[in-house]
């Protein structure tokens, strides 16, 4: 249902817009999910609360740092100590600037920090990379329910 799907959480309905125009700009036309808070990224994953009984398998998820109920480096610990979503790709998509950040969010097992750059021609390249590499040449590891 979910194959290959992108798990955007982000509270920001201006950086959620941003960021669907620059996926639809550059032809990524895998399906949305969106999850506008830490809490709600957690039912998505887990199949719990809203969500549950339908997890969600995303091939990427794109973490947003500062949120509210459960912060994007809380959701970032969770993925990565639970056995079914420890290998999820995310990438920490995010306009914080702060170092312990950085260092925090690769210690926690990100795969990749990207910082939203300002102009919407720079955010467009950034995806456009983003994508090429995660959705497209990426070999994933196999998904723990595929055994």
């Amino acid at each position: 249902m979910h194959d290959r799907s992108i798990l955007l959480v982000e509270d920001n309905p201006d950086d959620e817009a941003l960021t669907r125009r620059a996926l639809a700009k550059n032809n990524i036309q895998n399906e949305i999910l969106l999850a506008r808070d830490g809490a709600e990224a957690l039912d998505w994953l887990f199949g719990t609360g809203a969500h549950a009984g339908r997890p969600a398998a995303p091939e990427l998820v794109l973490l947003d740092l500062k949120l509210p109920k459960v912060d994007g480096l809380e959701v970032l610990r969770r993925i990565r100590a639970n056995p079914s979503t420890r290998l999820l790709p995310v990438v920490i998509l995010t306009s914080s600037r702060e170092e312990k950040d950085v260092v925090t969010g690769y210690g926690l097992g990100a795969n990749s920090y990207i910082r939203k750059p300002v102009d919407f021609g720079q955010f467009v390249e950034a995806v456009r990379q983003l994508g090429l590499y995660w959705l497209v040449l990426n070999e994933p590891p196999p998904r723990p329910d595929a055994a």
